[in-house]
């Protein structure tokens, strides 16, 4: 177990909550002029040290912790494409029974449907694929379009992001994994809005295997 060396924003953050106490990472970012999605790192580490609590719906109160890590560096150091494993996918046109047979054999919680050009349109859950089969819903016939939640509501990772950031993502919006994608671009090389390609994918069983691969203690 190693002592954390915090950063003077980290210490800032600090002093911040103990003046302050209970603020949110909204109020604790305006008060250091920056975004919420670039002090998601710092709070990570201060959570996990104990040294802050944060409390839903109420915002971050300050405690009183060891400030001890185990292998901090090795976890904090960490990309998305150092830990991400094969995606599982399907077609669009797949049928809800196809698909519910798919989920169980390759034991994933949820799958990523993509079109005919490989591109990501959508995300299929356990849950969504249950629903379906409650009533007298032909599953056979039902494509997955029509089942899937589509583009441009699906939260994604991409390779150069931190673990902590997938990790992050998985809490706060409450899913059972991420896609990790490559945006695709056009002849020009210009960036492509919401058009990518799926090249794998961090659950949640991922992030607790980093965890217990590193031996971490608090």
């Amino acid at each position: 177990m190693i002592e954390i060396n915090l950063s003077e924003r980290q210490k800032r953050i600090i002093e911040i909550v103990k003046n302050n106490e209970p603020i949110t990472s909204k109020e604790i970012a305006n008060k250091l002029n920056l975004t919420r999605g670039a002090l998601r790192a710092d709070l990570s580490v201060l959570t996990m040290a104990s040294l802050l609590e944060a409390k839903p719906k109420v915002g971050y109160t300050y405690s009183e912790g060891s400030g001890y890590l185990n292998n901090l560096e090795e976890i904090y150091g960490k990309k998305v494409k150092e830990v991400k494993s094969v995606a599982v996918v399907v077609k669009k046109r797949t049928s809800v029974y196809d698909a519910i047979v798919k989920l169980f054999l390759e034991d994933v919680g949820s799958l990523y449907v993509i079109d005919d050009d490989e591109i990501l349109v959508g995300v299929l859950s356990r849950k969504d694929l249950l629903k379906m089969t409650i009533g007298e819903t032909d599953i056979n016939q039902m494509p997955v379009s029509v089942v899937m939640t589509r583009m441009p509501h699906l939260f994604t990772v991409k390779d150069e992001d931190a673990v902590f950031e997938a990790a992050k993502k998985i809490v706060d919006y409450e899913v059972d994994s991420l896609p990790v994608v490559e945006q695709l671009t056009d002849q020009a090389g210009e960036v492509i809005e919401d058009k990518f390609k799926v090249i794998g994918r961090v659950s949640k069983t991922t992030i607790a295997r980093i965890f217990v691969d590193c031996k971490l203690q608090i």
